[in-house]
């Protein structure tokens, strides 16, 4: 009897020890899964912070691309696009704004869509509280007359552009980011 007294003692014991050993190694998990994360959100906001950096300095120098991966028709109607083939271009005192379309029809520029090319005039940089940055211009060429409306995000290299018209009331606005035109990744179809 004391041996089978001492025996189950001894599984009770056992088990209180696996129990109390299982919670440190579920409390060690928990907390090496937070400082991962702690790390990996550190490591984004350091990235974003370099990316918004890139960005604000290329929008300075007048030499940047805005790849949009995403158009919004002034009816409100949402296209998904290429980047390497929707893009504002600001190179210097000329610009380019492009869009092509995943349609069989080649469009004017060959591409599916219609690119312009004219000179940039009227640049404008301010920088709100936030740390949100606005890059307004006016670009006049043979195809094109518009007023173009940046915003650069705080957050990153994360950019809207709004395209206003000046002959008609066709306004689109492309989302995506601003890149240096030394690293843009884009495709220029004809332009007119």
């Amino acid at each position: 009897m004391k041996k089978l007294f001492a025996w189950a003692a001894f599984v009770l014991l056992g088990m209180a020890v696996s129990t109390v050993c299982a919670q440190e190694t579920k409390a060690e998990r928990k907390a090496k899964r937070d400082a991962e994360r702690a790390r990996l959100r550190a490591e984004e906001q350091v990235q974003d912070q370099i990316s918004y950096e890139e960005a604000l300095e290329a929008l300075k120098s007048n030499q940047f691309v805005l790849e949009a991966d995403q158009v919004v028709f002034r009816t409100g109607q949402t296209a998904f696009v290429n980047t390497g083939t929707n893009f504002v271009l600001v190179n210097g005192n000329r610009g380019t704004v492009q869009v092509a379309f995943n349609t069989m029809y080649p469009g004017p520029n060959g591409i599916g869509g219609v690119t312009v090319d004219g000179t940039v005039s009227g640049i404008e940089l301010k920088t709100d509280k936030e740390g949100n940055v606005d890059y307004n211009f006016t670009i006049v060429g043979i195809g094109i007359s518009a007023q173009i409306f940046l915003t650069l995000y705080k957050d990153g290299n994360s950019a809207t552009v709004d395209i206003s018209p000046n002959f008609n009331n066709n306004n689109m606005t492309l989302s995506g980011t601003v890149v240096p035109l030394s690293q843009s990744n884009i495709f220029k179809g004809r332009a007119w």
